[in-house]
């Protein structure tokens, strides 16, 4: 695509869009071009300080949680005197290798409760922060392809409502009603048999996100540091007492480990073996395209998921590579079939290029929950195993995460998200809710 058109015709010849009907009214579609209220950015949105001797909370890791939970401990807990270590960039890890769906239409209570106490605070963190984030709250379909799937799908339903989760089942005809360009016709591989549909999903700007958390915590006291690897965790009587990095010896009242696919090495420092897998999770772009698609589309026994982002580009991903690894880098027989599996469900963009690819690393536990609380070394945190979920809980785990770091103590949403729960057996099996990345 060289252009974008206001409708199927103005586009080259080659991709054929179809005109869409009315939509539902609760479905408000944004400009997916950009935003034409965005404000100025000034030169720079946070300070950049020097690393102090000394804080009393270390965070590791400065993507969307690590910036959440220092934005929540001068929030809500006044507590300031805190560092955000990250060994690159700001949010140039996983907060900016993420496909930026927001949903909490979960299976299990534990899941459904963290995940919707996030999405209510996606609500409110525009006024929150007073920073624009481009939150679009489009809806998220999940389809059925099978009288499996759909016996599933009506039972995640109902017990997202029991736990006052908006959700709704859609049979065909109602998924064509809220997104046309789905191919819903009976007699294709995988045929669309109904979806679980939660209206109040949605999307959001990320790198937005991040600027908007950043800028918050810098204004209330928190350092920000950036290019400042943590390469060692100094532990005296069972109780850590600081951090080394490359910028030098850094003493810590409190170290909170918060850096995704990289927390399982961080927390070996400390002897403590985590129980996960960290691999590749790819994603790619289209090239601008019109605004025709309305929602958010997930499949998985077509395996693939596929929302537009704001200025147009359609946005797709899978499941992890099924390998362990730290890469960064897309292969090519994944996103080719990630395409082909699009193309099944949206026939419609079969002539669309990709623009770009890439890969995020995200470490998988056990079970498909993350693991949030506190550890046998005092004063030292977790937060990690978070899979494919992480961006759309950032501001749910920043608040509870802040919470357990302010009290000593986990929150009652995180509560059950306890290392020990892999001694326990008291697991929070989410694969079937996880299955397809977001």
């Amino acid at each position: 695509m060289n252009g974008i058109g206001t409708s199927g015709a103005d586009l080259p010849g080659h991709l054929d869009l179809p005109d869409l009907p009315d939509l539902p009214g609760h479905l408000d579609l944004p400009d997916l071009r950009g935003h034409p209220d965005l404000p100025v950015h000034p030169d720079r949105l946070w300070r950049t300080p020097a690393l102090k001797k000394s804080y009393d909370v270390v965070i590791v890791g400065g993507g969307g949680h690590g910036l959440a939970t220092a934005h929540y401990l001068a929030r809500n807990h006044g507590i300031t005197d805190v560092a955000v270590l990250e060994k690159g960039w700001l949010a140039g890890g996983n907060m900016a290798r993420n496909t930026t769906i927001i949903r909490s239409n979960y299976l299990w209570d534990e899941s459904a409760g963290i995940y919707e106490h996030a999405l209510r605070l996606w609500e409110g963190l525009e006024e929150d922060l007073d920073y624009p984030l481009l939150f679009s709250q489009r809806g998220v379909l999940n389809l059925a392809h099978s009288l499996q799937d759909v016996r599933d799908g009506v039972r995640r339903v109902e017990a997202n409502r029991l736990n006052g989760v908006d959700a709704e089942w859609l049979d065909a005809d109602g998924v064509k009603e809220v997104c046309p360009i789905v191919d819903t016709s009976p007699d294709v591989r995988h045929p669309v048999l109904g979806a679980t549909y939660q209206p109040r999903a949605g999307i959001a700007k990320h790198d937005h996100v991040a600027w908007g958390l950043a800028r918050s915590a810098d204004a209330a006291g928190v350092d920000i540091v950036q290019n400042c690897e943590v390469t060692g965790l100094d532990i005296t009587g069972g109780r850590v007492v600081g951090v080394r990095t490359t910028l030098g010896p850094v003493a810590a009242g409190r170290v909170a480990l918060c850096s995704a696919g990289h927390t399982s090495v961080l927390a070996a420092m400390a002897g403590i073996e985590l129980p996960l897998q960290s691999h590749p999770l790819q994603a790619l772009v289209s090239e601008l395209l019109e605004p025709v698609h309305p929602t958010v589309v997930m499949s998985n026994a077509v395996h693939v998921y596929v929302s537009q982002a704001h200025k147009g580009e359609l946005v797709m991903g899978a499941g992890i590579d099924a390998y362990p690894s730290y890469t960064q880098r897309g292969a090519f027989h994944i996103i080719e079939e990630q395409m082909a599996a699009a193309l099944e469900l949206f026939p419609v963009f079969a002539r669309a290029h990709v623009l770009r690819t890439w890969g995020g690393i995200v470490d998988v536990s056990p079970d498909a929950s993350p693991i949030v609380g506190l550890t046998h070394v005092d004063g030292l945190y977790l937060n990690c195993g978070w899979g494919t979920g992480g961006f759309k809980a950032t501001p749910g785990v920043g608040w509870v995460y802040a919470h357990t770091i302010a009290h000593d103590r986990p929150h009652a949403l995180n509560a059950p998200f306890s290392l020990d729960r892999f001694t326990t057996g008291a697991l929070v099996d989410e694969h079937g809710a996880a299955a397809v990345a977001h």
